[in-house]
């Protein structure tokens, strides 16, 4: 079995199509489905049904499948890692970053993490949490942050960072007249909140806050950003939720910041990593200083 067999039948598993697994691998059709019988004779399974409503995956292909996939993550983290090697580095760290759980804090704590060890490159990526989660599980990433720690039971999550929940309003507006806005007094007007695709874990535990209130929200806009946010409150379409950690990037003449009179209105910074995923040195060291810098 050659490495050439495996990225062959990954294409096909991903194309179920010979002609066009073909294409995307710059080979003619005949020399890829010889792969596939070389390999399939090699394993002893089928690994794919074919018929004339087209080409599907057996269930002894679907679990191989996985598996490839896993590996070839394993000689994608090989290669990145000899390249850092070459360069001067001795490693890295893959970390996803979703719900726009992105701070002054976490900048400046990578920013130390690069002075103490600058040997130990830091890739960070900006993914949707459900790309997160599927990350962790598969090994493409070490850890990730976010908003949520509903995150399934192979997924580990520690909380690090909790801020207060508060609100942006329209530099003119009735709820002004409250030094801590009320919870209900916020629920009766127009919200512009986050897009559920772009910050799902933050929607799910801001839904659950505001899930006490009597009657329907009345959600005018949904947003994937924080600039769209505040542009949107500052032109009055309605009152927009941030973390008071966001607020020093707020600072604009038509919005005013205001917190909520209600002490469960916390947002909570969550580490996440792969319940069974056995941690590296430089990984472990990472995780002990965020801990350290969280509680200092």
């Amino acid at each position: 079995m050659e490495l050439r067999h495996l990225r062959y039948f990954m294409a096909l598993a991903e194309e179920l199509h010979f002609t066009r697994a073909a294409e995307r691998l710059h080979i003619e059709q005949p020399p890829l489905s010889r792969a596939i019988k070389e390999l399939e004779d090699e394993l002893g399974v089928v690994l794919f049904d074919r018929n004339r409503r087209g080409t599907v995956l057996t269930s002894a292909g679907v679990v191989f499948l996985q598996d490839i996939r896993r590996l070839f993550t394993v000689l994608e983290q090989a290669r990145e890692n000899a390249q850092a090697v070459a360069a001067g580095l001795r490693g890295s760290l893959r970390i996803a970053i979703s719900d726009g759980a992105i701070d002054a804090r976490l900048s400046a704590f990578l920013a130390r993490c690069r002075a103490e060890e600058p040997e130990i490159e830091i890739r960070l990526s900006e993914v949707p949490l459900a790309e997160q989660l599927r990350g962790l599980r598969s090994g493409d990433f070490m850890i990730g942050f976010a908003h949520t720690a509903d995150v399934g039971d192979d997924i580990r999550a520690e909380p690090i960072w909790r801020d207060p929940l508060v609100i942006a309003v329209p530099a003119r507006h009735a709820l002004l007249a409250h030094k801590k806005v009320p919870l209900q007094e916020v629920g009766i007007h127009p919200l512009v909140l986050c897009d559920p695709h772009a910050c799902e874990g933050y929607c799910r535990e801001l839904t659950r806050l505001l899930q006490v209130l009597e009657h329907k929200l009345n959600v005018v806009e949904e947003v994937s950003s924080l600039d769209m946010m505040l542009t949107l409150v500052g032109a009055g379409y309605g009152i927009g939720f941030l973390a008071a950690s966001k607020i020093p990037v707020c600072q604009r003449p038509d919005v005013v910041i205001r917190p909520l009179a209600i002490d469960s209105a916390v947002i909570t910074t969550y580490l996440l990593r792969a319940d069974s995923s056995d941690l590296s040195a430089s990984l472990e060291r990472f995780i002990v200083r965020l801990r350290d810098s969280a509680s200092g």
